[in-house]
């Protein structure tokens, strides 16, 4: 149906656009243009709710076992697929900082999978602990931060504490 390719196509141009002004809204802000900075992340915020909205509509309501299969099986395609074809390119393109960046998150995908592994294999182990992300690179860890992330080396006062 062509109302299904509009919904997907819809979903992955709001999600898009969500992380696209979020990194705008960066930009703006270490430019000191934090009003500027602010109106980003409002629309980055709306874009979000068009995604969210449209997926729901497309996507069947799944139980969290199965959403949990699916997670790790994203993240293991990325890790062992799609990142080590892309640090490949940016090798032979010479594009030191692409092929740094793809290292990173590679790295890190594998990570996520094991936590997903994880958290199907028992839904309460990590209860009551929070995760923490490194701004730089994305490494995910539970309980506290590290003092340096062992993936990029940023320092472990800048993880994220997620709720």
């Amino acid at each position: 149906m062509k109302t299904d390719d509009n919904l997907k196509t819809a979903f992955a141009g709001e999600s898009q656009a969500f992380m696209r002004y979020q990194a705008y809204a960066r930009a703006a802000e270490k430019n000191g243009q934090r009003q500027v900075a602010r109106l980003f992340r409002a629309i980055a915020e709306a874009e979000k709710v068009h995604a969210l909205n449209h997926f729901a509509v497309m996507a069947k309501p799944e139980t969290t076992e199965k959403n949990l299969k699916a997670a790790i099986e994203g993240e293991t395609y990325e890790f062992t697929e799609m990142y080590p074809g892309f640090v490949k390119q940016a090798q032979n393109d010479s594009n030191k900082r692409a092929q740094s960046s793809f290292k990173d998150a590679s790295a890190v995908e594998k990570i996520h999978s094991v936590l997903y592994s994880e958290a199907l294999s028992d839904p309460d182990a990590n209860k009551g602990e929070f995760y923490y992300v490194c701004p730089v690179c994305g490494n995910t860890v539970i309980g506290e931060a590290p003092d340096r992330c062992e993936i990029c080396g940023a320092d472990g006062k800048k993880f994220m504490r997620v709720e």
